[in-house]
């Protein structure tokens, strides 16, 4: 018997190992994926273009090209020893940042220290298939916060 259930945990491993991004919660940020025309949310004054990409298996890459030619992007994976997903930013100015959050439900929420205040990020599904990034930031470390930007991801016009 204990033969067997060594027998039964390796293969359980293998399976985990061969397949290590199988779990939902990798996936919890698909819909952000595609080739998209950029909004401000309620606007048709197109702001960027971004290539939102599956990469490494296990990650989500932004190509993000604003029509103001300072480009950048970021690499957001899961984290499953913290239950989290966290995201990386760098841009054509030199300005970084790291995010961290997750999936409440109805959105990706992630925030991090950029540049001075705190960010707070929120990506959703809209129901014609585009998605919002609406942006807030704190100068009180979380305890009131005020909007800073919202975008509208649209399918790109160029996409296949």
């Amino acid at each position: 018997m204990a033969v067997g259930l060594v027998v039964a945990i390796a293969l359980a491993q293998a399976a985990a190992a061969a397949q290590p991004c199988a779990a939902p919660e990798y996936h919890q940020f698909d819909f952000w994926v595609g080739r998209w025309d950029v909004y401000p949310t309620g606007k048709d004054k197109l702001v960027a273009h971004s290539l939102i990409e599956k990469v490494y298996g296990c990650g989500i890459r932004e190509n993000w090209m604003p029509l103001s030619n300072q480009p950048g992007g970021s690499l957001s994976t899961y984290v499953p020893a913290e239950k989290h997903w966290e995201q990386f930013w760098i841009d054509s100015s030199g300005s970084r940042a790291q995010f961290a959050g997750g999936w409440n439900g109805a959105a990706m929420v992630i925030t991090g220290k950029w540049g001075g205040p705190l960010v707070r990020m929120s990506y959703s599904r809209n129901n014609d298939g585009s998605v919002r990034q609406f942006g807030e930031q704190s100068l009180d470390e979380g305890k009131s916060w005020k909007p800073s930007f919202d975008f509208t991801y649209r399918p790109s016009a160029g996409a296949n």
